[in-house]
């Protein structure tokens, strides 16, 4: 497990660079990329200025020093874009804010869905909620998230093409040419003598009833075999 470049990248961009010591939210001296005086060498102090080289050298030092600090904690295998996000967390909230936080139990207990809400509930600083935090801690939990690989297309299932089926087995189309032929006969029986009359309207009725019979068997059968 290591820092990848997405990690890094996510570090720099919220922590900002910072050529001039100033101080942080709660009063401590920060410098460069947010190192301070607690993650080791440099000393910050009042007036202190680096260079952004400097500052890049000493943020590689950094991460990899907090990197080295929480990994013992961790208890299950990770990627390095989830091991990435929860030292980026560290970074910002210190070695001993990680080890006490609700994120690496859920992260131990094996539920990895459950990192975003909790690294959500780490915004404020002097009890008061940044936005900055807000928006650093999703994207941490998207970071943390986006171990699950793209598929595979070689595994995607092979999906038969519809082209829809013959007019005969589709019971729309069967009921529509059904229809069609009851209106012809029923033009026709209005066209014969009355001794035939009697003869169409029994053999309409007779192909009218079988019909019925057909379509209701064909959508049982579909209700039993798709569920709809």
């Amino acid at each position: 497990m290591k820092v990848n470049s997405k990690g890094l990248a996510l570090i720099k961009h919220y922590e900002g660079f910072r050529a001039r010591a100033y101080k942080d939210p709660v009063g401590i001296w920060t410098i460069g990329y947010g190192h301070t005086s607690m993650a080791g060498q440099p000393i910050v102090k009042p007036g202190m200025v680096i260079s952004r080289q400097r500052a890049l050298e000493i943020l590689s030092k950094d991460v990899e020093k907090f990197s080295s600090q929480i990994r013992p904690f961790i208890k299950v295998k990770l990627n390095n874009n989830q091991f990435s996000a929860l030292v980026s967390f560290a970074y910002n909230v210190g070695v001993g804010g990680f080890k006490r936080s609700s994120v690496l139990r859920v992260v131990n207990a094996g539920r990895f869905e459950a990192v975003p809400a909790r690294l959500a509930l780490w915004v404020k600083a002097g009890g008061k909620t940044y936005r900055g935090l807000v928006k650093r801690r999703a994207a941490e939990g998207g970071l943390f998230l986006s171990h699950q690989p793209f598929p595979d297309k070689r595994s995607y299932p092979k999906i038969k093409p519809v082209d829809g089926k013959p007019l005969f087995k589709s019971t729309t189309g069967f009921a529509a040419i059904i229809s069609a032929i009851a209106g012809l006969f029923s033009a026709v029986s209005s066209g014969v003598g009355e001794q035939f009359a009697p003869l169409f309207t029994g053999f309409l009725f007779a192909l009218i009833l079988v019909a019925t019979a057909w379509i209701i068997k064909e959508r049982w059968l579909k209700s039993k075999h798709e569920g709809v």
